[in-house]
């Protein structure tokens, strides 16, 4: 039973001890006062610098071997294709394979705007293409954990899952139009990949036996669950943050002259006092 796991969950072992054992050598790099240089260093609330300068740091060369052999564009389809095949996986109750898919396919939504910047190829075309194929890809990825789960209570967090992280993109991207850039929040897509995975990774872990099977619905559906309400919370931020802001701007309304009574003797009367209704 042990042994069936093992090999099942081999692939996650194996990239989850070199991804530690390259943290180490990062951390130690950093610690004697040599961190990585890296380019483009953006980082949100939940991954700081640090976690974000080791990413872009292990994914290096592979950016550098991609550059310009791959377009950007190409990237992006291939991210899509991912989700869609994780979502594909998920449906079918094979959590291990969706999982890895899943992260491999937010890695290279990573890569494609870093190498569509560093070729100079950027556009509005391209930036639109990225955004709408990403939300593609976190509906498959949905769909396929809805389809796994619908016959169970957690179907409800996936829909809030659905829901918390289209507004959070769709927030954003109002936002944008109107001139603001409301990017903050704790629930972004990396981290909703992130949360996402380990939900599938340990509802896999629980699938592989007969004995814990019944588990597997809950450990994936409670990532989803506080995907959900993390996303939502992050959406309704960036909401109020937005509102705030434009709230800001408006130029305040017009002070109205004071008014006239006229009495019946025919002298008018200022009033001081609006009445208001």
């Amino acid at each position: 039973m042990l042994t069936d796991r093992l090999i099942l969950l081999a692939p996650a072992l194996l990239a989850t001890g070199f991804m530690l054992l390259a943290f180490v050598l990062y951390a130690v790099r950093c610690a004697l006062g040599r961190p990585p240089a890296v380019t483009a260093l953006k980082h949100n609330e939940f991954f700081g610098p640090y976690v974000a300068r080791y990413i872009l740091w292990l994914i290096g060369p592979v950016e550098r071997v991609l550059l310009g052999r791959v377009s950007a564009n190409a990237i992006t389809w291939a991210s899509l294709l991912l989700c869609a095949g994780a979502g594909v996986a998920a449906a079918t109750g094979s959590l291990a394979t969706a999982c890895w898919l899943y992260v491999l396919a937010g890695v290279l939504d990573l890569l494609d705007g870093r190498l569509a910047r560093a070729s100079g190829t950027q556009s509005p075309a391209g930036a639109l293409f990225d955004s709408v194929a990403d939300r593609w890809g976190e509906l498959a990825v949905f769909a396929g954990f809805a389809w796994y789960l619908r016959a169970t209570p957690w179907l409800l967090a996936v829909m809030l899952a659905v829901a918390g992280s289209m507004m959070v993109s769709y927030t954003r991207a109002r936002g944008e139009g109107l001139g603001l850039a409301l990017r903050g929040g704790v629930m972004q897509r990396a981290e909703r990949i992130v949360l996402v995975s380990a939900g599938a990774l340990v509802g896999a872990w629980f699938a592989a036996a007969a004995d814990t099977s019944h588990h597997a619905a809950t450990a994936l559906g409670g990532a989803l669950l506080a995907t959900g309400a993390a996303s939502t919370f992050t959406a309704l931020g960036r909401w109020l943050e937005g509102y705030r802001k434009l709230a800001a701007r408006e130029p305040a309304p017009p002070r109205r002259a004071p008014e006239a009574v006229v009495r019946k003797t025919g002298e008018a009367l200022p009033i001081t006092r609006e009445r208001t209704v």
